[in-house]
């Protein structure tokens, strides 16, 4: 398809980068390095910014993942609080949007206010805010709350929580968003009055705006509930649909949310969550890629991940020979884990496991390799930038948010040999648009900082 038969022509890649914490990474090879030492995130983050990406993303979690009533040894011990690490990023980087995961079930509106309006204004305008929610009993015994959260309040909660937070933004002044200086933050700021079904808060901001107004919000579920909160409150979404029909599908649902919200159908960022392994052949992007997929998948890896189904140790087994042929020893899968992202009974689960296995001959490492496939894209980086312009061009997203395989050197060859074969086809920056997160993705100021005007007529 020739460029001016796009709807989006001039359309560029935006990239952003999820830390390696969880999932398809390799881990205890000499190539992978401290998971969780401050110079693997310096050294990503760097990176990530040489290559002109527009933000480095933390996720946070609340709870240490475990395995079968122990610890999962196939993840990451270590979980530093997000905002403090990207804190001390922002001070070795200058331009890369810092972007938080932060629960709105588990934080004070109030105290979240502050430490994310820090960040932002400590980078000068480059914070953005991740919001996830939260609702199982084994994540909030951490703060001896349980599952305190009816799983069909979770959403209205947490866009209860994000009103709050940005109420408390919104009293600073207009005048502090255009001038940055002592006359406007030494003056008196009045207290902010929010109340809703679930908070009643009178607070005094104690931080003011950065250049870029508020940090921008980021939001990644997927359900319908998820889906309305992003159209009427974030400005970024990261989605799981990376293959390009299942994208121009959400981008078309999305659309369609946000004009039914009075907001302008392109008024979200779409970035799909993706692996990209590129060479400098397709046969070396190949060769990498079945690498990445046998490191990652190891024996002990491939057992942990149907063990999450039959709720028992299955050491016994090889992981080159069929499924056990027992029957799961509990009820219901553990939410333990991490995300489980099914509501089968583990019974269901497992003859699930065992049709597909069939049908297809996989023995264990076969069958967990068929899951944990990675959404994304492999071949040289002519092939993948080809790729890529497509789906932007075509307006089905934004760009990407990557997943690396490698701690800290993950993005070695898309900063190396992607990013300039995107430059090469006129699809990606050649330097970054300012100096705030905002500027780089291209968005309009804050929603409670502009007027939205109907525009019911887009909707048909």
């Amino acid at each position: 398809m020739a460029n001016g038969d796009y709807p989006r022509p001039d359309a560029r890649v935006h990239f952003g980068v999820f830390y390696p914490a969880i999932g398809s990474v390799v881990w205890g090879q000499p190539e992978s390095g401290d998971q969780v030492s401050f110079a693997s995130y310096a050294t990503m983050a760097q990176t990530a910014e040489r290559g002109l990406f527009d933000a480095f993303f933390v996720g946070d979690g609340q709870r240490v993942r475990e395995h079968l009533d122990g610890f999962n040894t196939h993840d990451v011990a270590g979980r530093p609080d997000a905002i403090t690490v990207l804190t001390a990023l922002a001070a070795v980087t200058s331009r890369i949007g810092l972007a938080a995961t932060q629960n709105a079930t588990y934080n004070d509106p109030i105290d979240l206010a502050r430490r994310l309006s820090t960040l932002d204004l400590l980078s000068g305008g480059r914070a953005a805010w991740n919001i996830v929610t939260t609702d199982n009993a084994w994540t909030g015994e951490n703060f001896r709350r349980g599952g305190y959260l009816p799983h069909d309040q979770r959403y209205a909660h947490a866009e209860a929580h994000v009103r709050a937070i940005k109420a408390i933004w919104d009293g600073w002044p207009d005048e502090a968003f255009r001038t940055q200086g002592p006359d406007v933050w030494s003056a008196p700021v009045p207290p902010v009055h929010y109340a809703d079904e679930f908070y009643d808060l009178t607070v005094h901001p104690l931080v003011p705006p950065s250049p870029q107004g508020q940090p921008v919000l980021f939001q990644a579920g997927d359900s319908d509930g998820g889906r309305d909160l992003a159209a009427r409150q974030a400005e970024v979404i990261f989605s799981r649909h990376a293959e390009f029909e299942e994208a121009r599908a959400f981008a078309e649902d999305i659309g369609r949310r946000l004009v039914r919200e009075g907001r302008p159908a392109d008024d979200i960022v779409i970035l799909p969550g993706a692996s990209i392994i590129v060479g400098r052949t397709s046969a070396e992007a190949e060769q990498k890629a079945e690498w990445i997929r046998q490191q990652t998948v190891t024996p002990r890896a491939a057992l942990a991940f149907i063990e999450k189904g039959w709720g028992r140790d299955l050491s016994e087994y090889d992981v080159d020979g069929p499924l056990p042929e027992i029957d799961p020893v509990i009820d219901e899968v553990s939410v333990s884990g991490g995300t489980v992202g099914h509501n089968l009974t583990p019974a269901q689960l497992v003859a699930g496991w065992r049709d597909l296995a069939e049908a297809n001959e996989y023995t264990i490492r076969q069958l967990v390799l068929h899951f944990t496939k990675s959404r994304g894209f492999v071949g040289s980086a002519g092939e993948v930038a080809d790729q890529l312009a497509h789906y932007v061009r075509s307006g089905v997203v934004g760009g990407f948010n990557l997943h690396p395989y490698l701690v800290p050197h993950g993005l070695d060859d898309i900063v190396d040999l992607l990013v300039p074969a995107l430059q090469d086809r006129g699809v990606y920056p050649t330097e970054y648009a300012g100096a705030t997160l905002r500027e780089h993705l291209g968005l309009r100021p804050p929603l409670s900082r502009r007027t939205l005007a109907p525009v019911a007529a887009e909707a048909s």
